[in-house]
């Protein structure tokens, strides 16, 4: 079963829960036991797995990518402008997978799935492909 969901994003730079979306598609499926791998198909934005109790957390995620990559480093050579969100977005990386048991997600107590935007804002696609096991 593969299943694509539509995030909108805000502004140039977030990241968005989207743990309640992901876990949605498992209840709607006839997966009860498995793995889901989430996959975004897009160069300039991600998906991480990161705590969710406290929301300084994807706030200093994102600053510190920022003063890692910086946006206006005159280096940059990508015509686009946006090279610092290619970087940023092969930091994080495309997917993750995750295990289904008795229809759920399987997560640590605190953690939350996150959409990582890196240049927006726009609109993006997360496929969920579940697969039983």
């Amino acid at each position: 079963m593969l299943e694509t969901l539509t995030v909108q994003t805000t502004r140039r730079a977030e990241l968005i829960d989207i743990t309640d979306r992901i876990a949605a598609v498992i209840r709607g499926s006839d997966i009860t036991s498995g793995i889901a791998v989430c996959y975004v198909p897009h160069t300039t934005a991600g998906l991480t797995i990161q705590e969710n109790a406290d929301p300084d957390v994807t706030a200093d995620i994102l600053y510190k990518l920022d003063a890692l990559v910086p946006r206006d480093d005159p280096r940059f050579r990508h015509a686009e402008g946006n090279s610092d969100a290619h970087i940023k977005a092969s930091l994080i990386g495309s997917s993750v997978t995750l295990v289904v048991r008795a229809s759920a997600l399987v997560l640590g107590t605190w953690q939350a799935i996150y959409f990582c935007e890196f240049d927006g804002p726009r609109s993006r696609h997360v496929h969920v492909k579940l697969l039983r096991g």
